[in-house]
């Protein structure tokens, strides 16, 4: 039976005034669903109702969001094999990666901001004394920083993780007392239909969060440019997020952009090198690449280099690309034909360039399907585009490089600046060379995250921090308050 969607604005499902369009599994080529085509007048009409629930939502009690964030998270885990499912369907995930990295963390991420409903809001600072003057008699002032809701948040979410990635701006926005309109990609929205679905079970209020989807641009136009849209919070590329921060500009919108990457690995000739192959080889396998953390740009000290790239061809080699519902299978496609199609063009690109290809740069022999070969392009150069532009698929680059000067350069040298990494023997090394380099995070010996630390990026890789206790300050306004003591 085929899922068809409705939009939920106002804590009402509502039919599309566009009709529907489909959502197309990647693996196998056939209908997962039709998700709803709103209008722009439909989109307008979700951001009034978050408007409108605003004024009674923002004046809960922390301890009423934080039980109803915390129901959503029970429910979601409640229902994990079926929305496993429908993961793995809609974004070609494996069934490992959709269930623990997927759905899992979702749900962890509204218990955790179930948690961050209850962290302290305000700040106490020094009294100050003032002398007597055109201002009054001397005395002294008290004062205290307070966090305050933004208002209306529009949340517009990638297609690699739909799970992940708008849990990790509803929650936070929610327990701050913001309400929400939600636009998904595209090219995966229904995971985030049985979201809501759980947050309506959980006792969220009508209008507190809303759900709008399209595949045409105008739906993500309406839901940033929407007078009743305070903040927009956006993950996804570069060149969309200039876009949405050009509106947001034009009436001084809050932004939060988590964008895209194109992560410097720098393994130098000290590293351990099983680690480094390991931790790379994540860009062949997590998301099939469709990660802006990744690192895919190597920078090999000379030393190691030949090794290096030796490691990561047979890491690669040993990778088994197919059904992501099989057993075993660790690479499952790419999103979209058309997005094979724009990698396979990044690849051969690297081919004229003058890149040498060590594995991969073909086309899987499957029936059906969206994939792509983990590739390896070696004896790359800076100024490649392979090099600087973010390709989002399983391909790795690398450089060579001569001494830790040359490789900090390389990795600074890149409009981007998301997440970089350091693979060293010598950890006061490491964190010698991280503190020199221009990235939201750096990970030293490992790929691995902190979902405490704050995530964003330097440059063209965003605007603003989230994650943990940085989400919640995010999705805020800081308000002043002054007291004669």
């Amino acid at each position: 039976m085929t899922i068809t969607e409705k939009l939920y604005i106002g804590g009402a499902w509502t039919e599309p005034d566009g009709g529907h369009y489909e959502v197309i599994d990647p693996a196998t080529e056939e209908l997962v669903g039709l998700a709803p085509e709103a209008s722009r007048a439909q989109v307008y009409e979700a951001a009034a109702a978050a408007r409108e629930a605003f004024r009674s939502w923002s004046r809960t009690k922390p301890g009423e969001r934080a039980e109803i964030l915390d129901r959503a998270a029970a429910i979601i885990a409640r229902d994990a094999d079926a929305h496993t499912a429908l993961a793995r369907a809609e974004t070609g995930a494996t069934t490992a990666t959709a269930r623990a990295m997927q759905v899992a963390v979702g749900s962890a991420r509204f218990r955790r901001y179930a948690r961050g409903a209850l962290e302290p809001v305000e700040e106490a600072l020094p009294p100050q004394i003032s002398e007597a003057g055109p201002m009054g008699g001397a005395g002294v002032l008290g004062a205290v920083a307070v966090r305050r809701p933004v208002g209306v948040v529009t949340c517009v979410t990638s297609y690699n993780n739909p799970w992940a990635n708008p849990a990790g701006k509803i929650a936070p926005a929610l327990a701050m007392g913001n309400t929400v309109v939600v636009k998904p990609a595209p090219q995966d929205p229904l995971s985030v239909f049985a979201m809501v679905r759980a947050l309506e079970e959980a006792g969220v209020p009508a209008g507190v969060v809303n759900l709008v989807t399209g595949s045409a641009p105008a739906v993500g136009e309406a839901a940033v440019d929407s007078p009743d849209v305070d903040m927009v919070s956006f993950t996804g590329s570069t060149a969309v997020g200039q876009a949405i921060g050009e509106v947001c500009g034009r009436s001084l919108k809050r932004q939060l952009m988590e964008l895209g990457g194109k992560g410097a690995a720098l393994v130098l000739d000290d590293a351990d090198l099983d680690a480094a192959v390991r931790g790379i080889g994540t860009t062949f396998s997590f998301y099939s690449g469709q990660i802006c953390t990744a690192p895919t740009r190597v920078l090999a000290q000379r030393g190691i280099y030949e090794r290096l790239v030796g490691g990561l061809a047979a890491y690669a080699g040993h990778l088994k690309v197919g059904d992501p519902a099989a057993r075993g299978t660790v690479v499952g496609p790419v999103i979209s034909a058309a997005h094979r199609d724009r990698v396979e063009a990044y690849v051969e690109l690297g081919r004229k360039e003058g890149a040498r290809i060590v594995t991969g740069g073909e086309r899987p022999d499957l029936a059906q399907g969206f994939y792509v070969a983990p590739t390896l392009l070696a004896d790359c150069t800076a100024g490649m585009r392979v090099v600087r532009e973010e390709i989002f698929g399983p391909v790795v680059v690398v450089v060579p490089f001569d001494d830790e000067e040359e490789g900090i350069a390389l990795a600074g040298d890149s409009d981007y600046g998301l997440i970089d990494y350091v693979w060293s023997g010598d950890v006061a090394r490491a964190f010698r060379i991280a503190a020199r380099l221009r990235s939201g995070g750096v990970g030293i010996n490992t790929v691995g995250r902190n979902m405490e630390a704050p995530f964003g990026g330097f440059r063209k890789s965003g605007v603003g921090r989230d994650v943990g206790s940085y989400a919640l300050h995010a999705y805020s306004e800081t308000q002043a308050l002054v007291w004669p003591g």
